[in-house]
């Protein structure tokens, strides 16, 4: 059985998918960018402000499932441009406790103006 997981701290979705599932024991949550929940508008101009935004969204919906960041076990990154690795990195970093989750980045094409798009698996026994 699918529970939707939703938070007002997180941007909407903004297409045919949702934001986040439970499944079993665990939350799959969709690609998240740094889109404030407010007015869905991308919020910096900075990798490590978009970072920021975009982990923000990540971290309501985890936490409206009832989980914390410890609790995530994978992530897929998505970035524009890989020259801005190093930064977004030390970012992403600073949101997790360690261990780490296990993760792959790429580069990839998103929509005009977004630097970064995160989505995550997430342990959570039910």
């Amino acid at each position: 059985m699918k529970k939707l997981i939703t938070s007002p701290k997180a941007a909407s979705a903004t297409g045919a998918y949702s934001p986040a599932l439970h499944v079993g024991d665990f939350v799959f949550l969709s690609g998240q960018g740094a889109l404030d929940p407010r007015t869905g508008e991308i919020v910096g101009n900075t990798i490590e402000e978009q970072t920021a935004r975009t982990l923000d969204n990540v971290k309501a919906l985890v936490e409206a499932s009832g989980a914390c960041m410890a609790d995530v076990v994978r992530c897929t990154v998505h970035l524009t441009d890989m020259n801005n690795f190093a930064r977004y990195n030390q970012v992403y970093a600073s949101y997790f406790p360690d261990p780490k989750p296990a993760r792959t980045t790429v580069q990839s094409v998103l929509w005009p103006g977004l630097l970064v798009e995160i989505d995550a698996i997430v342990y959570k026994p039910v």
